[in-house]
């Protein structure tokens, strides 16, 4: 699993892409799943000006700063996790923006393991056509890899 996320990441960095990247993970006997989310800075840019349309990213000095009470609702109306059938909304727990990428860590908090996972993934959908949206699960030992895309912006998993 490791191995594929590495090709990925040269990849994005050899080759200009629409690409997001999710990893979910969580580990047997925890009641958190963990989201780590990537994409490029200059992406986010264009779907949160679709998200705020009075938003003007001229005058932003420290975007970490300015988007750290922001982001939470943008994000979790693009992204949508159901855990057994039951929307979760993520919280970020850290937040790192550069020139580059923007860089988040969120957490879900599970009631019972997740049998059923749904995933709906709109960022950036709506802008390019070629938009490519991966999923990366690794549940209680269960992996799998998920690409959505505008066409098919939702994945429903059964956790083995």
């Amino acid at each position: 699993m490791i191995f594929k996320i590495l090709i990925l990441n040269i990849f994005l960095f050899s080759h200009p892409v629409h690409v997001t990247l999710i990893s979910l993970n969580k580990d047997p006997g925890s009641e958190t799943l963990k989201m780590t989310f990537r994409m490029y800075y200059d992406d986010f840019l264009l779907d949160y000006k679709m998200y705020d349309p009075d938003f003007e990213p001229g005058g932003i000095n420290d975007p970490t700063k300015y988007f750290s009470g922001l982001i939470g609702s943008y994000f979790n109306e693009r992204v949508k996790i159901y855990i057994n059938g039951k929307l979760i909304p993520g919280k970020i727990s850290e937040l790192s923006v550069n020139d580059y990428e923007i860089l988040m860590n969120l957490s879900y908090l599970t009631v019972r393991p997740p049998k059923n996972l749904r995933i709906m993934n709109q960022i950036l959908t709506g802008i390019y056509s070629d938009q490519a949206n991966m999923v990366y699960l690794n549940i209680d030992g269960y992996e799998n890899a998920v690409k959505l895309t505008p066409g098919n912006a939702e994945a429903n998993i059964k956790i083995k």
